[in-house]
């Protein structure tokens, strides 16, 4: 049998603590055992595996990736994130998918929200990337407390959900 241990993949799609703390790093919370990798072959480096059967859920080399972001928006269930936790200070950036319109600003101020959509504090939108390569998916990266990382994974903007613009950067959420 081989292990994590022996191709580098760690059995789940969740890094290590160490590894967030590197820099960027997919996080991939899929729970589905359906038919479905197009994360595997998104990935540039080949830090995903899903393999036979395809129902496996995906695993992730945290050695290999490179955090660029692909894998977030080839994923068809929303299931995967980059967490960063390398920036040094109380912060992280968690990206995200997001599929509504309009997108946020970068720099607006927004509500974020946990797995169920409930809010959980305030982040600031650090960027905003909608590529060619991202499938034209946007990717919003989200600046939130350290403590928040693991928890936040959606945005809400404004408090009754209207769109909040051109708010100085603040740092008290």
């Amino acid at each position: 049998m081989v292990t994590g241990k022996d191709t580098g993949y760690s059995g789940t799609g969740r890094p290590s603590a160490r590894r967030m703390e590197s820099g960027p790093v997919a996080v991939i919370e899929c729970i589905e055992e359906i038919p479905c990798n197009p994360c595997e072959g998104a990935c540039p480096v080949g830090a995903i595996q899903v393999g036979q059967p395809l129902t496996n859920l995906p695993k992730l080399s945290e050695h290999k990736c490179t955090g660029c972001g692909i894998c977030i928006a080839a994923c068809p269930g929303l299931a995967i994130f980059n967490i960063d936790l390398s920036r040094g200070d109380e912060t992280a950036i968690v990206a995200m998918p997001y599929e509504y319109l309009p997108l946020p600003k970068e720099g607006a101020a927004v509500t974020v929200t946990d797995r169920d959509g409930q809010p959980v504090g305030r982040g600031l939108v650090h960027s905003v990337k909608r590529m060619e390569k991202y499938d034209n998916t946007a990717i919003v990266s989200v600046e939130v407390k350290k403590e928040l990382a693991d928890i936040v994974r959606s945005i809400k903007e404004g408090e009754d959900g209207t769109e909040e613009t051109n708010l100085p950067l603040r740092r008290d959420y």
